[in-house]
């Protein structure tokens, strides 16, 4: 856990020391939030792990639920969290569950958790990932500098060398180089980290069959009572890197395939990683176009009835797998840290 995580948590415990995750609801509290979860799968042994954020285990999921129906908020499906925004019902938190990208463990072990609770819950599927097609870009870096004990790459802006033999280094090195790709083209990061994986021989179709679902399990999935399955584009780009007509076609190519493939209508679509440097005024208004009747951003904050007129711009809350535990949920529940962070305001929507 890096310094950033320490704070959080640190900042987790002092709401609940001083009960602020319980006299803050008055205020901090929207009308319901909506969960972001990626892995549910039994913890890994500790190491080199820079992805850990995006798992929980099934443990941890288990108690998350049960801590929400003992404060007495409704555990709901994506749509009826659409319907309550538009129609209040006063007084009744709700919570929504949904999972980014279609991994296998979703199935395997999410989902046997969320049907003993009888938890309604949508997992947002990028076709590309299905066809094995597509990149976990972010899971080949990590591939990659766990089997190189040194990273070495010519960059557009300049050579990026870091040693990285043990865990520790890997973990600086992962960091440093990551959000130095984020920051550029998409086009670079993924031939900077094809380059990297082609030097430790990882093989990342064969990542991609490991972690995702394939097509069967996907149309056995459509349908079954209380799942609901949303669009996530085509290949899992971030969208605001990319021209128009391109990401116009990741989104309306996404409905289309999944609707053919499943036969039946998606409603839904969640924006790869999420955040405003990935999605904003522009991908907002294609999934709107796209026929989508919400689209939801991984920006922070709890839903309002203002999130009623901006319907294809929603926030989430991610349940991070480096917070597992009681107090940072209910810290989470709250609303406070967004109330915080976004200074009073409701709406985060430029």
């Amino acid at each position: 856990m890096n310094a950033r995580h320490k704070a959080i948590a640190a900042a987790f415990r002092l709401t609940a020391a001083t009960g602020a995750d319980r006299w803050s609801r008055g205020f901090a509290q929207g009308a319901g939030v909506i969960l972001t979860l990626h892995h549910v799968r039994p913890a890994a042994p500790s190491g080199f792990a820079p992805n850990a954020l995006l798992e929980v285990t099934p443990d941890f999921l288990d108690a998350a639920l049960r801590l929400i129906r003992a404060e007495g908020y409704d555990l709901v499906s994506i749509d009826e969290a659409i319907g309550r925004l538009r129609r209040p019902k006063m007084g009744r938190f709700f919570v929504a569950l949904t999972f980014d990208d279609g991994y296998r463990d979703n199935v395997e072990h999410a989902w046997p958790v969320l049907a003993k609770h009888g938890v309604p819950w949508t997992l947002f599927v990028t076709p590309g990932f299905a066809d094995r097609t597509a990149r976990l870009w972010w899971l080949e870096l990590e591939e990659a500098i766990r089997a190189l004990p040194e990273i070495e790459l010519s960059l557009p802006d300049g050579p990026f060398r870091m040693v990285s033999r043990t865990d520790a280094e890997k973990a600086r090195a992962f960091g440093r180089l990551y959000w130095r790709l984020r920051k550029g083209p998409e086009a670079t990061l993924l031939a900077a980290i094809s380059d990297l994986a082609r030097q430790a021989g990882v093989d990342a179709a064969a990542l991609v069959e490991r972690e995702c679902l394939p097509w069967e399990t996907l149309r056995a999935l459509a349908g079954a009572p209380g799942v609901t399955i949303g669009a996530h584009t085509m290949t899992h780009p971030m969208l605001a890197k990319h021209d128009g007509e391109i990401a116009r076609r990741e989104i309306v190519e996404s409905k289309a395939r999944l609707e053919a493939e499943l036969g039946m209508p998606i409603r839904h679509f969640a924006y790869p990683v999420g955040d405003p440097t990935s999605a904003g005024q522009r991908e907002f208004g294609l999934a709107r176009e796209a026929g989508f009747a919400s689209a939801v951003t991984t920006r922070p904050g709890h839903l309002w009835p203002e999130h009623a007129g901006h319907l294809q711009a929603l926030p989430r809350v991610s349940l991070n797998g480096l917070h597992q535990n009681e107090v940072a949920l209910r810290a989470l529940l709250s609303g406070l840290p967004f109330w915080l962070r976004n200074r009073g305001n409701r709406l985060d929507v430029a």
